[in-house]
């Protein structure tokens, strides 16, 4: 009787608030498959240990192959299966930064954070140094 008067009073005064589906972390959240504001690309984030990455799967709202890739050696290799999220950290219930985005448009690399404004809104943001300086894209999660 003592047990289970102690567990009501823990329920009462540390209520459990956002649980989530059995063995998800807030932290996956982000995972799954996204296409860009255009439309034109999509997207495929997941999780690899502690870090987050993410592929082309289909589109790329240009070139079908790395053709502004400053590497000679990388300009003939296909888009779609290129990593171009790399090593995001999950910070918080909505954030994951630390990590860079490769923008196959021009063929540089940026630092990057992602926030998630919705369950299925996505923002990627690219920057050269500071956040400030940079630009965003809204990603919707595709069903």
């Amino acid at each position: 009787m003592l047990k289970s008067h102690a567990i009501l009073l823990m329920l009462y005064f540390f209520p459990v608030h956002g649980i989530q589906a059995q063995g998800q972390s807030p932290s996956n959240d982000v995972v799954g498959e996204w296409k860009n504001e255009k439309g034109d690309a999509k997207f495929k984030i997941y999780r690899k240990g502690d870090m987050f990455y993410g592929d082309i799967i289909w589109g790329t709202g240009g070139p079908t192959k790395d053709v502004n890739n400053p590497d000679p050696a990388k300009k003939n290799r296909d888009l779609v299966g290129l990593t171009i999220l790399n090593d995001f950290k999950f910070e918080n219930k909505n954030l994951w930064s630390s990590g860079t985005i490769y923008e196959p448009k021009d063929g540089k690399t940026y630092s990057c954070k992602m926030t998630l404004k919705k369950p299925n809104q996505l923002e990627v943001r690219g920057f050269v140094g500071v956040s400030l300086f940079g630009r965003s894209e809204t990603w919707t999660r595709i069903d």
